[in-house]
């Protein structure tokens, strides 16, 4: 299938001017398709030859202005529309439509649950044309108004309010114009609560067998919702431009949720069947104000072309993070954003496939390329960007850009320059020069502290600056707390300075315990700190008294174990000895996350690693002690996640199971259940009879994934060979149980038994990624690489991969970032 380039979308959005689409779907025709019939109404500019783009099972007919054309003329996924002439034109297509199992078109579901059947859409960025045939690119908005034929059970939600008109049938309202990725319907026996805010109809809607689950937090999902919505009010000066908010949780969602404007959708892992801690509760919440937040910046005013990705993406992960700390009872998202989200950037912007947060329109140069570029770039590195650009200009001045540039584009489409044009009109302050610093350059700033001494006692600080980029930062001095003999910090002064230093050396007075640059989280950069400092974070990190500024000192030492400039082994020490101190959960769970990932399963060596996962097990241990009175859940149910995942041996998990429950709390739930015994079947201590039992204990499509998961971790040559039959030979797996067998197959204990399918993923991988699609590529080089077989034959396999195989291009850029952190960690251990 040829993918559109940004030239053919620049030549098609001079020559036409696209009206209205009338589409009507028929969703009741079988299991494997839909009919889709379209009505395109579109004006030409002058004289000329176009195409338009759609992905049929059956071409039936088509019609331009009456006359009928042939569809055997489609040609991939192009019909070529020949001898345009100037101005209005009807183009009338009758089509079958295939369903989609991979999350890309019309996902379709059954659930296992209850055998209940469930449809949605998910176009970004050009699968529209899986769906109904369009001129698929972002700058050739138009008005959709969609009919839709269901079971006469179901409910049919699109972008606007829909109305049953009987016997199936369902109306939507007509969109304003809005561009064609964002084009959504959602089809099935939905179990929805409904309200209203503001005169405007609000709606949750889950699958029937996640009701009681919905209904348990519907309070908090609607509360949260309203809070935002009411705050973007504040904020912003353009009303919410759409007729409804309809938020839907979908089954096999591939991302964290989608922007339709009136109708998100987010993954249906977000309605929780487990018990979960306040920091995810916190993060669904974000996501919430995160795809809120793109109804006017991705919805109402939209990118031309897609090199402006940040455009949408890096304004809604900024708005989100701050509006939840303005508006909710999460108040500390920062910390979140921080140990989470700005590692994930930080991550991005050392690997090959780093790029620009608004990469050069060249470097864009067709659909395929710019679908890699939904990365920790344009997501969290863009929001860092963002937050430093309001510590610089100031909330006010950013603010009135953003509504300049809201009511110059509105039901429009714009460009990084129209942005920055904005910005600059409500300032004296070189905006300008700032884009071009910070969002047309690569790779992280280093800050490093230099401290002089001075006259009588004083100290005075220079920062030793590697990159590019202007910084302002603050300065936390800390001195030892006297009172707890030293334990606990005390926040002596908060100094503002702006990098490069141009007024010379800056005075801190006397020499504080603990010097930290970028205190507040203000910058992107990573940072050192100086020989006193490293000492009393050794010994006082915990006694910090602010979680953010734990974050930002966490952050370092993930970011100096990473350099190699901090031994894993002191990685492990320091959590060893702080966290169990830690009260915010964010920064137990983050720290844990590395030391287990990437420091116990990758950087420590095979010899390492047995004492690396004791020290694990035994900080999870004190956790789970340190909660025994039932004050912190959260931070229990985080130390019992982590001890089941590092267990070694298996006697203690094996009796949670047998009892169901932890002695103490918490009983197990069925998150819990599969995670102990997806751990028991990488030690070898569970068979297919438990496996099987488990399931029928728990037949929905969690229980299948986990399923999917433990069969696929047995130590057993025939299991593993029918795990990758699995994954590389059909192509029968959804894009859910798919990630599951992968994250189950590959295991550092099971090294020796997988070691001659290490060779065979960079020959299978490719040859899946062709046949399947961008959706299961991603996930073969996400989820199916061997990332535990850190060695110079794993590097060196994957190097001739990416020069001999020609895979595709969204696993490519997944395989050159993998064998990116491979040579990393091979790094860490020479070190």
């Amino acid at each position: 299938m040829s993918v559109l380039t940004r030239d053919e979308a620049q030549t098609r959005a001079t020559l036409l001017d696209v009206h209205r689409y009338t589409i009507d779907l028929d969703l009741t025709t079988g299991d494997d398709t839909f009919d889709s019939k379209t009505v395109i109404r579109f004006t030409a500019r002058t004289d000329a030859d176009t195409f338009i783009e759609v992905k049929p099972a059956e071409l039936r007919s088509v019609t331009l202005d009456g006359h009928p054309l042939d569809p055997e003329t489609l040609d991939g996924n192009r019909l070529p529309l020949k001898n345009l002439t100037a101005g209005e034109h009807e183009l009338d297509i009758d089509a079958s439509m295939r369903y989609s199992r991979t999350g890309e078109g019309m996902h379709r579901f059954t659930d296992p649950t209850d055998g209940e059947t469930y449809l949605y859409s998910n176009l970004c960025m050009d699968d529209a044309q899986r769906v109904f045939p369009v001129f698929d690119q972002p700058d050739l908005k138009a008005v959709f108004e969609i009919t839709a034929t269901v079971p006469e059970s179901w409910t049919f939600l699109a972008n606007g309010i829909t109305t049953a008109l009987g016997d199936g049938r369902w109306q939507a309202a007509p969109t304003p114009l809005i561009s064609t990725y964002l084009v959504a319907v959602a089809a099935g026996p939905w179990h929805s609560v409904r309200t209203e805010h503001r005169g405007l109809p609000f709606g949750i809607h889950c699958r029937r067998s996640l009701a009681p689950h919905l209904d348990a937090d519907a309070d908090e999902l609607l509360t949260i919702t309203k809070q935002c919505y009411d705050r973007y009010h504040e904020k912003f000066e353009e009303p919410y431009p759409f007729d409804s908010y309809d938020q839907a949780f979908v089954p096999e969602f591939n991302a964290g949720a989608m922007e339709n404007p009136g109708l998100v959708t987010f993954r249906d892992e977000f309605i929780y069947r487990s018990a979960v801690t306040d920091t995810e509760r916190q993060t669904r919440a974000m996501v919430i104000a995160h795809e809120m937040a793109h109804m006017w910046f991705g919805d109402l005013v939209t990118l031309r072309w897609w090199d402006d990705i940040w455009l949408n993406e890096s304004f809604a992960e900024y708005m989100g993070y701050q509006t939840l700390t303005e508006a909710t009872r999460f108040t500390d998202t920062w910390t979140d954003f921080g140990v989470v989200r700005k590692a994930w950037g930080y991550d991005a912007d050392q690997h090959p496939s780093t790029h620009p947060v608004a990469p050069d329109p060249e470097l864009v140069p067709d659909t395929a390329s710019a679908m890699l570029n939904f990365d920790g770039i344009s997501y969290a590195k863009g929001a860092s960007a963002l937050r430093q650009l309001v510590t610089w200009l100031g909330e006010k001045d950013f603010l009135a850009g953003i509504n300049t540039h809201f009511a110059r584009h509105k039901f429009a489409n714009a460009t990084l320059a129209d942005f920055i044009d904005s910005l600059a009109d409500g300032t004296e302050r070189d905006v300008h020069a700032w884009a071009d610093t910070w969002l047309r350059t690569t790779g992280v700033d280093t800050l490093k502290p230099v401290i002089t001494p001075g006259d009588e006692g004083t100290y005075t600080l220079q920062v030793e600056h590697h990159g590019s980029r202007p910084h302002r930062i603050a300065v936390g001095l800390y001195d030892q707390d006297v009172a707890d003999e030293g334990r606990h910090l005390v926040l002596r002064e908060r100094l503002d300075l702006d990098i490069p230093q141009t007024d010379g050396p800056l005075p801190i007075g006397k020499r504080a315990a603990l010097l930290l640059l970028n205190d507040g989280d203000l910058t992107y950069a990573k940072v050192r700190f100086d020989t006193e400092s490293f000492k009393t974070v050794t010994a006082s990190l915990s006694g910090l008294p602010s979680p953010l500024t734990r974050a930002v000192v966490w952050n370092a030492l993930r970011d100096a174990v990473r350099d190699g400039e901090l031994p894993p082994t002191a990685y492990l020490e320091a959590a060893r000895a702080h966290l169990p101190h830690e009260t915010d959960l964010a920064l137990v769970q983050g720290v844990l996350a590395f030391a287990s990932v990437q420091v116990a399963d990758r950087y420590a060596t095979p010899e390492e690693r047995p004492a690396a996962l004791a020290t694990l097990s035994s900080l999870c241990r004190d956790l789970i002690r340190r909660t025994e009175d039932g004050d912190n859940p959260g931070l229990r149910l985080i130390a019992v996640r982590h001890f089941i995942d590092v267990a070694a041996h298996p006697d203690t998990i094996a009796a949670w199971l047998a009892d169901g429950t932890v002695p103490g709390g918490p009983e197990l739930d069925p998150e819990l259940r599969w995670r102990v015994l997806a751990r028991l079947a990488v030690l070898g201590a569970t068979d297919e009879t438990a496996i099987a039992a488990e399931l029928a204990r728990d037949p929905s499509a969690t229980g299948q994934e986990g399923a999917t998961r433990c069969r696929a971790a047995l130590p057993d040559a025939d299991t593993k060979a029918k795990a990758w039959e699995a994954m590389f030979a059909g192509d029968d797996l959804s894009n859910y149980l798919f990630i599951a067998n992968a994250q189950g197959f590959w295991q550092p204990e099971q090294a020796d038994l997988v070691r001659d399918y290490v060779p065979r993923f960079f020959e299978d991988a490719v040859t899946l990624a062709a046949r399947r699609g961008p959706a299961i590529a991603d996930a073969t080089g996400r989820w199916a690489f061997p990332a535990h077989a850190v060695d110079a034959e794993t590097l060196r396999l994957g190097e001739r991969c990416l020069s001999d195989a020609d895979p595709i291009p969204a696993l490519r850029r997944k395989l050159a970032d993998q064998l990116d952190d491979l040579g990393r960690a091979l790094r860490v251990r020479q070190a």
